[in-house]
């Protein structure tokens, strides 16, 4: 099988979303979502952290998302991805699926207000407005991951935090914290597929693992932690 070395252009940072808002109270919300369902993006919950399953066009919309997140300070960005077929290699640590809502803190949303949000975008009468986003490539640094001295400081501002609600995670955070973690996307979706083409690949094992984790410190779960672990997977679902 010939490795895969398909280049980032900018059609990869463009994608067809849905805008959906709903209402709470007196307060309306703003929400964006893949016009199309994800099929190779699936994020689960185990004992030990969170864990991504992503191939290369998925695990670019997704990174795209958090870029547009970056942009949103008065949306959130929705990836339901508890209904993705299964991703292969899971079912030995009794994973729990999740959704994934991308929130800048300028929207100060409170998780807990999710289902009764969720309900009413999901209800059959829902109206979409469909559209087509795109951010800049000057979004995408060039690097790879957070500094050094930010990713290994729990208490920087610059981190995505966690929250789970309703089956679904939460990551919310400034501009900095969701460039700095699409960088993690494209880095895997980047290599990823060069290694899956060339090398012996087993599910959920390490053969050639091409992953990506989101924090560096080695104590996570004493400051209340888990960890995001974004892994390739060749596409699942055609």
């Amino acid at each position: 099988m010939a490795a895969s070395r398909a280049a980032l252009t900018r059609d990869d940072l463009r994608l067809k979303v849905a805008v959906q808002r709903g209402r709470l109270a007196d307060t309306e919300f703003r929400v964006i979502r893949p016009a199309r369902p994800l099929k190779n993006g699936a994020l689960y919950e185990n004992r030990h952290w969170y864990e991504m399953y992503v191939d290369r066009t998925d695990g670019r919309r997704i990174g795209t998302l958090m870029l547009l997140a970056a942009r949103s300070p008065r949306s959130l960005i929705y990836l339901p991805m508890r209904t993705t077929p299964t991703a292969p290699g899971v079912g030995w640590d009794d994973e729990k699926r999740l959704d994934l809502v991308l929130a800048h803190r300028a929207v100060q949303f409170r998780p807990s207000r999710w289902k009764r949000l969720r309900k009413l975008i999901n209800a059959g009468n829902a109206r979409r407005e469909l559209r087509t986003a795109s951010v800049p490539a000057r979004d995408l640094p060039a690097g790879h991951g957070l500094e050094t001295s930010v990713r290994s400081d729990p208490k920087h501002s610059n981190l995505l935090h966690q929250a789970v609600y309703a089956e679904t995670l939460f990551l919310t955070g400034g501009t900095t914290a969701f460039r700095a973690a699409a960088q993690e996307f494209f880095a895997v979706t980047k290599d990823g597929p060069p290694h899956a083409a060339t090398k012996l690949y087993v599910p959920g094992a390490c053969n050639y693992h091409v992953c990506r984790s989101l924090y560096s410190w080695p104590d996570l779960e004493e400051h209340g932690w888990d960890q995001l672990h974004v892994e390739f997977c060749p596409r699942w679902v055609r």
